[in-house]
Formats: structure tokens, sequence, C-alpha cells
């Protein structure tokens, strides 16, 4: 009889308690159970026994329907053993769907001598890689020698990549030759990586920077066009740039999930929202405001152009919401208030009119759920679900 493990994520912070955890992990190989995933995060596990290694050999059936690996790999793990550990995988595990890599230093020779090349035989090995993650926060290597090109082995299958903290190597071109590359999440990385990508079938694109570059992103848009039906733009600067939302509006009228953070309350933005017909997914983070009398009419007008595919609808206001609800016709299924002004009677009130009017709404999401009055509570949920934010908050 044959235990299905679905998950096994090994933790180890202090290395004088890596035999109480290695203990489990032989217990798990010699039981007959099947594992699908495999976490080894910021630990000495790898300095495993060599009746471990012995164990995984002897015991593939453990391992051979392994879909999911993630690896950190840090300066107090045992490269060699995290090389002998891929080698064994190789041998007899053919499909992962999901690869995560998560660098936190760059000391090449071992990499490239040691680490490297297991990494290339084993992207190599695999059969249906859907899923690429390259993490390497401020510490990712510069030359990865054919691991990024090990990808080319990939490209019939692979349909999301997602690379944060990464510098640009030109092997990142290979992402061009994935005909089937949908999901593209470019996080925190050289905005030179942007420029030498072809973005032939990719619908979904997240780009997140601490200050993002407006004329690469605007020639982005041209390049995806009317293929993209979901785009989240993260940044911590203000974005003021007409041109991004009139690339938006020209070239991309397909979009359905709409994600954008930092942005002024702006004609421009209004025009753009008013323009995608088909969006169902809307969140909006802005950091200025006009004048209140100006305020007030933007959201008044806001409120009016929402297209009527709108399900979904997560906004920071720190005002006039009950406007936003008085004026609102879209059809929305889940609303979600990122501010605590939201908790008065005036508000309250104004929502429940719009879920009488309207009465799709299914479910309200709460930033400070457990701040609000009771007595509002208790009104609100003849009307609609109350619940956290973070519970329906939907994720590009």
């Amino acid at each position: 009889m044959c235990l299905k493990l679905n998950t096994l994520y090994l933790h180890d912070y202090d290395s004088r308690t890596t035999p109480l955890v290695t203990l489990p992990f032989k217990l798990f190989l010699e039981s007959g159970a099947i594992l699908h995933e495999l976490g080894l995060y910021k630990s000495e596990l790898l300095k495993f026994e060599f009746e471990i290694f012995h164990s995984l050999k002897k015991n593939v059936q453990f391992y051979s329907n392994l879909q999911h690996l993630s690896l950190d790999i840090i300066t107090n793990f045992d490269i060699a053993n995290i090389a002998k550990l891929l080698r064994v995988l190789t041998e007899n595990t053919t499909k992962i769907s999901t690869l995560s890599l998560v660098f936190h230093f760059e000391y090449v020779i071992i990499l490239i001598y040691t680490l490297y090349p297991a990494l290339i035989h084993f992207i190599k090995s695999q059969e249906q890689l859907r899923k690429f993650i390259l993490d390497g926060r401020d510490d990712c290597p510069t030359d990865f020698c054919g691991v990024i090109s090990a990808l080319e082995s990939q490209k019939n299958t692979l349909k999301e990549v997602i690379l944060e903290g990464c510098v640009f190597n030109a092997e990142f071109k290979v992402l061009n030759n994935c005909k089937n590359l949908e999901t593209l999440r470019i996080l925190d990385c050289d905005t030179e990586l942007l420029k030498i990508l072809d973005y032939n079938n990719i619908s979904t694109l997240e780009i997140s920077y601490f200050k993002i570059n407006v004329p690469i992103i605007v020639q982005v848009l041209k390049k995806i066009g009317i293929l993209l039906q979901r785009l989240k733009i993260e940044t911590r600067i203000v974005i003021l740039e007409e041109s991004l939302l009139k690339a938006l509006k020209s070239f991309c009228p397909n979009i359905i999930y709409f994600n954008i953070m930092n942005i002024g309350l702006t004609t421009q933005l209004l025009e753009l929202i008013g323009k995608l017909q088909k969006l169902q997914f809307l969140t909006l983070r802005y950091a200025y405001h006009p004048p209140k009398e100006e305020r007030k009419i933007r959201v008044m007008r806001l409120a009016k152009i929402l297209p009527s595919t709108l399900q979904y609808l997560d906004i920071a206001l720190d005002s006039f919401i009950d406007i936003l609800f008085d004026y609102c016709n879209a059809p929305l299924k889940k609303l979600l208030i990122g501010s605590g002004n939201f908790y008065n009677e005036k508000n309250t009130k104004a929502l429940i009119r719009y879920c009488t009017r309207i009465r799709t709404l299914n479910y309200v999401g709460i930033a400070k759920y457990y701040d609000l009055d009771d007595d509002i509570r208790n009104e609100l949920e003849k009307y609609v679900a109350l619940v956290s934010y973070k519970h329906i908050v939907v994720n590009c």
C-alpha cells in the first residue's frame, strides 16, 4: 500500500538540528510514500549522510512522480550534495512541472564546476516543465553558463517564467524560442531584460520595479498588443507618464485583468478604463489626488464608466466611497476596500443601496476586518458576506 505525500518542505535554521530533521526524511523515503512536491529551504539539510543517497537510489518510487521542486542555494549549503541530489533525481524523475531556484550568493567557481552541470542535465531530462522560477534577490549570478540556455529543451512545454532580482544575461534570449510561453513576471530585474524578449505569445505580464522605465514598457506593450489579457505594473515611484496609458488604450484592448500601482486618478486613466470593454478584474492603487471637488467628480466618473463585464474591484479610496457605490452599475461579485475610511454609516448605507440595486455582489473584502463595528457588520451581513481582504484578493 502506497502513501500519497503531496508536499514535503524541509527547513533547518540551526545546523545543530540537522539530524533531527533528516530522520523524518529517511522515514518518508522508506515508508512507501509517493512525493509530488519537494522544497528545501535555507538549511544545511543537504549535508545528508551516505545512507540518505543510498535510500534515494533504492526507493525510486518515492520521488519518481515528483512534479514540483524548489531549492534554495545559499552559502551554508553543501553545493556538492545539491548536485548529487540533482543527479539522483535526473536518473529517475522526468515529470517536473515547476522548478524554482533561489540563489543567495554568486560564488561562481563552485557554481560553474559543481552545480551548473547537474542543473543543466536535470533541466534537459524533464519532459513537461511548465513553470520556471529564478529568484536571485541581490546576489544572483551574472553568468549561468548554460543553465538558462538549457530551457531550450523545454521550448514546447514552458508556459510561465518568473524572474526576480536577475541581471541582464544574453542567455535569457532563449525564452524567445519558447513558443508556448504565456506568462512572464519580471520583478526587480535589470531593465535590459525587457528589451531582449520578443513577447510572441505573452498574455499575462507582470512588471515590478522601484522606478519603471516607461518608454521600454511602452515598446513591450506594442509588441504584445491584442494578445495581452492580464497586466500588473507595480512601482514605488508615482507614474505620471501619459504615454503608458495611451499605449494601453491603443494596443491592448483585450485586457481582462488590470492592476496598476502608484498612479493618479487622471482623465487619461479614466479614459483607458472606459475603453477596456472586456475588463473583469480591476485593482487601483493611486498615490496622489486632485483637489476635493475635482476628486469627487472623478470618482463619480470612474463609477459610471466601469464596464459591464467587471466582476472584481479592488480599490483604495480615502473619500467619496459612497459616491462610488451610488453611481456604480457594474455587476460586481467581489469588492475589496483597502481603506479604513470605509467604516462609517454613510458608506455602509451606500453599499447596502448598491447591493439591493444590483444584486450581484457576493463578497466584500475588508482590510481591517476586526476593526469593523459590530452593528455595522451585522447590518451589512444581511446583504453580503464580509471577509478578510487577503482571503479573496485575486493576483495576476
